[in-house]
């Protein structure tokens, strides 16, 4: 059997004291410039003689490079446990080094996207206006973290170092870096990396397999959501009226019942025995077909020999997707033969994206509206008018782009905060099911033994407030670059 793994392994006798100073220092002289700033100014001015005015000197520029040195040193210490867990044999760094490399493909994803974002940022608009803000960088960094993760745990079966469901029933509840019984005879690896959880699986395999459940999830249904509200809130805005009326008091309606009261509602065993969810998927799941079945015939309406084919196409893919999305065997629909049944979604899975879409199509719908009312009446749209486009050409093609900003920004926003109910929903054990290994189920398995052992509970609590923080980041930073357009 191999030893147990330490933190920092043979790395540790050189690197810990250094992180420690930089990692203490830093945290002094942040809570020194906050104290400070109550009672020094941000900036002090002096007169010079001849009447002008210059920045004197003080604590406070110094207490700026200090903090922002010893963050970069803090910084440098992290980067070195990395790199040493990945060109150091296995082991030798500790855990950290292990963790880190286990996420070697995330890395170089990683670096390869920033490499190529840094090069070409001046030809990709928006996207790359995002790395010249600071804030917009490390969330952009912390979301692809976990995509990458995702993607190489689903796709490439990558990162993970154990079924996220078998059990070693000697690991139970056992301590991060614990070495498996019998590891190289049963052809396993050799360690819980994270530690076992009261179900003796493994924390650390558990916590990216979570990643998938939450990238399978979040961003579609964020963007069904979008489709929903755009193509309802582009005509409730541009022609108000009756329409608009109707529609705004639907969206009144839906969002006067508290949000997650109507989550919890739609996610319990009665509602779903009943059908529901899965008729609300028919309605749901038409409005991207709608969707892109208008903004392509507005693009090409003049253009009769493209548009038709391309409109067949299109029409025909998606509408097979959506009749795969629809039809489940034993529920309530049921359309597709087998053999034409492309996707296989689970019946939890269904219901909880269902219930996001559903929960987040009003206030999307409530935003576009507002920003149709406002843009309707720039000069660019009555240009169009004047040339005689028809109103869904202006709605997607000279109003939709315009609200790209504030669009963008709050999808970013919202995906956090379908995250967020994802891992409430998991937590109370509502929609997916009980073994699955989202982060809300897996912390609610580890709380019962929190003040024992709390390592089951905080690596996917860390993981959940680090995608959610990343996204609020990210949000910011495109916030801020579209201001300046």
């Amino acid at each position: 059997m191999e030893d147990p793994l330490t933190w920092t392994g043979s790395l540790g006798s050189v690197l810990n004291p250094i992180f420690f100073a930089f990692g203490g220092l830093f945290l002094v002289a942040v809570v020194v410039q906050i104290v400070l700033s109550f009672f020094v100014p941000a900036v002090t001015m002096r007169a010079n003689p001849d009447g002008t005015l210059a920045r004197s000197g003080g604590v406070g520029p110094l207490l700026e490079n200090a903090v922002k040195w010893l963050f970069i040193g803090t910084m440098a210490c992290i980067l070195a446990y990395i790199v040493g867990g990945i060109v150091m044999p296995y082991g030798a760094a500790g855990l950290i080094g292990a963790v880190a490399d286990r996420f070697t493909p995330v890395w170089i994803a990683l670096i390869a996207t920033f490499v190529l974002s840094i090069v070409t940022k001046r030809k990709t608009g928006l996207y790359g206006k995002l790395f010249d803000s600071t804030i917009g960088m490390i969330g952009f960094g912390l979301v692809m973290f976990w995509v990458f993760t995702a993607i190489f745990v689903g796709f490439f079966d990558l990162i993970t170092t154990h079924d996220p469901l078998s059990q070693i029933v000697e690991l139970k509840n056992k301590l991060p870096g614990v070495p498996v019984p019998d590891a190289t005879e049963d052809g396993l690896f050799p360690h819980y990396l994270l530690g076992g959880d009261n179900l003796a699986r493994d924390v650390f395999s558990r916590m990216v397999e979570g990643s998938v459940v939450v990238m399978q999830i979040a961003p579609l249904a964020t963007l069904f959501a979008f489709m929903v509200g755009i193509t309802l809130g582009l005509p409730a805005g541009y022609y108000g009226g009756k329409l608009d009326t109707f529609l705004s008091f639907v969206a009144n309606l839906i969002l006067a019942f508290p949000v997650i009261l109507l989550f919890y509602l739609l996610v319990t065993p009665e509602i779903i025995a009943t059908g529901i969810p899965n008729y609300m998927a028919t309605v749901l799941f038409v409005f991207p077909i709608v969707f892109l079945a208008i903004l392509l015939n507005s693009r090409y309406y003049t253009r009769p020999k493209l548009r038709t084919p391309l409109l067949v196409v299109v029409l025909g893919i998606t509408g097979w997707i959506y009749l795969s999305l629809i039809s489940e065997v034993n529920s309530p629909i049921h359309i597709l033969p087998g053999f034409l049944d492309g996707f296989d979604v689970p019946s939890g899975i269904l219901v909880v994206f269902v219930s996001v879409v559903f929960v987040n199509s009003p206030t999307v719908f409530r935003i576009v509206r507002g920003l149709a009312l406002d843009i309707k009446t720039r000069d660019y749209v009555a240009a169009a008018q004047t040339r005689g486009e028809g109103p869904w050409y202006i709605m997607l093609w000279e109003i939709l782009p315009n609200a790209r900003g504030p669009l963008i920004v709050d999808f970013c926003l919202r995906i956090g905060y379908t995250t967020i109910l994802l891992g409430t929903l998991g937590f109370f054990g509502l929609g997916l099911p009980p073994e699955s290994p989202d982060w809300g189920t897996t912390i609610n398995d580890g709380r019962r033994l929190l003040s024992i052992y709390p390592h089951p509970a905080l690596p996917p609590a860390v993981a959940l407030l680090t995608l959610v923080l990343g996204l609020n980041l990210l949000a910011d930073g495109l916030r801020e670059e579209s201001l300046k357009d």
